[in-house]
């Protein structure tokens, strides 16, 4: 039996959130395949055993006669049940147009407000007949591509600053984290990887410029594939809400993230978070819409959480 998975998010942090039920329905019906919007999801599971494939959708295929477009690219996947993890009348019709009989899927009428993580785990549950389904996993690594990284600076505590972000309203800025940086080697023996995007040059640039040690290595040159041994062995993760946050916090990596501009809802799914919110502001207050200003959150603040975490 092929089961298939629909995940219509862009960035890969939103379906690697959702990974954990990727895997609990593999576990009963055998490996899962995937479709997705985001062009890194491929290389980024390449080495989990609960997932068969991974097919990326260059185009949202969001107009009205793109249903039939859709619904080709669906058939041709023989697929027998389809999860759809999204709320989406369009995705639903070119499904059933693909002739998958059983299509699973999130109420249409309740689309505003949705609780990406809530309502990912009531799909899982009801598919698959269980309670209490589990909102996080292990993430899957080969451990040959992490065995040599873990060598490296393993004396030093190592924590990888996510410095770079979906846009700039979830950034809490290049100064915050070099400050950081700073404060931390003034009184610990450290080692920092640097992560931001290729296209994020200029935010790396200004941290690494006003470091007064090289105890860093950036990751912006690498692939997808060549950074994840460094995420998945690191002691911590100390930055803005990125791609970056849901490896470590699935690989059992402490994570604090800042959530400036970022529902919790993307961060309810795992232990592992420390979830810091800028001062004046309530958790649930924080929305896509918040642009809070990074200054409500200080950087003995952040450097605290950090002291405390280590200490427990």
């Amino acid at each position: 039996m092929r089961i298939g998975i629909y995940l219509s998010y862009v960035g890969l942090g939103a379906n690697l959130l959702h990974l954990s039920y990727c895997h609990q329905i593999a576990k009963k019906y055998g490996p899962v395949s995937i479709i997705t919007l985001c062009k890194n999801l491929e290389e980024t599971l390449e080495d989990d055993p609960l997932i068969e494939n991974v097919y990326y959708i260059d185009k949202f295929q969001k107009r009205l006669t793109d249903i039939y477009k859709l619904s080709n690219i669906i058939k041709k996947l023989n697929f027998n049940k389809l999860l759809v993890f999204y709320p989406s009348m369009r995705i639903y019709l070119s499904a059933k147009l693909a002739g998958i009989k059983e299509v699973y899927i999130y109420n249409i009428l309740k689309k505003k407000n949705l609780h990406i993580v809530y309502a990912a785990k009531k799909l899982t549950e009801d598919f698959l007949g269980i309670n209490n389904c589990p909102t996080e996993t292990n993430f899957y690594i080969d451990e040959k591509k992490t065995a040599e990284i873990k060598n490296l600076n393993k004396n030093k505590f190592k924590i990888v600053i996510g410095a770079g972000s979906s846009g700039p309203s979830t950034r809490w800025g290049s100064r915050n984290f070099y400050t950081l940086i700073n404060k931390l080697n003034e009184e610990g023996n450290y080692f920092f990887y640097i992560l931001c995007g290729p296209n994020e040059k200029e935010i790396e640039r200004e941290i690494i410029s006003n470091l007064k040690s090289k105890n860093f290595l950036t990751l912006s040159d690498k692939k997808i594939k060549e950074l994840l041994p460094y995420l998945c062995t690191a002691d911590m993760y100390v930055g803005n809400d990125s791609f970056g946050s849901h490896i470590t916090s699935q690989s059992g990596i402490k994570s604090i993230v800042i959530l400036l501009d970022t529902p919790k809802a993307y961060t309810d799914y795992s232990h592992n978070y420390y979830r810091v919110i800028p001062k004046g502001f309530k958790i649930d207050e924080i929305t896509h819409d918040t642009n809070a200003n990074p200054s409500l959150v200080t950087v003995d603040e952040i450097k605290n959480k950090i002291d405390d975490i280590k200490s427990n």
